[in-house]
């Protein structure tokens, strides 16, 4: 079973599935307003759920094995990379914390799309507030690890499913 792409691919999905559910249920349910950063956490995440779900359903063989898995790997980086920069603003000396910026509706409302981007990106003293840990970890530190485990999801998808006869 654990050598099914199907299956590992939907493990995948579901993974970020729960992920999914439970920042929404932290919005809805207990009133946390997610930052820009978090927004964008979001949309990798959601990526990523999608790429795994595509490739459980379409069920590839060979090297569309290695295309779900890179497109996989790739949207969890990216999630990865933002949920980095997220602990790192939040681990700054209070003196080095950017100061607060406009709302992400007003940035896309305002700016071009690439500028929008960039300054969400950036980050600032929104993104740097903790309101909510679990055992002493953020939810950017948690978000970072659960995108690092995607990673490694991905690359054991393709590796466990490969076979010596399939060609790149």
């Amino acid at each position: 079973m654990l050598r099914n792409f199907r299956v590992l691919s939907l493990i995948g999905f579901l993974g970020c599935a729960v992920a999914m559910a439970f920042a929404l249920w932290l919005e809805h349910a207990q009133g946390l307003e997610p930052c820009p950063m978090c927004v964008f956490q979001r949309i990798a995440m959601i990526a990523t759920g999608v790429i795994f779900l595509l490739a459980a359903v379409h069920g590839p063989t060979g090297v569309g094995r290695r295309v779900y898995g890179a497109l996989a790997l790739i949207s969890a980086g990216a999630g990865a990379g933002i949920a980095g920069r997220h602990v790192w603003l939040q681990n700054l000396p209070e003196d080095q914390i950017p100061a607060c910026g406009p709302t992400l509706d007003f940035l896309v409302d305002a700016l071009p799309l690439w500028e929008v981007l960039t300054t969400v990106l950036r980050g600032d003293g929104n993104c740097a507030v903790i309101d909510w840990t679990w055992m002493g970890f953020s939810l950017p530190q948690l978000t970072l690890a659960g995108f690092l485990a995607l990673m490694a999801w991905s690359l054991l998808t393709i590796a466990l499913t490969l076979r010596p006869d399939d060609s790149f």
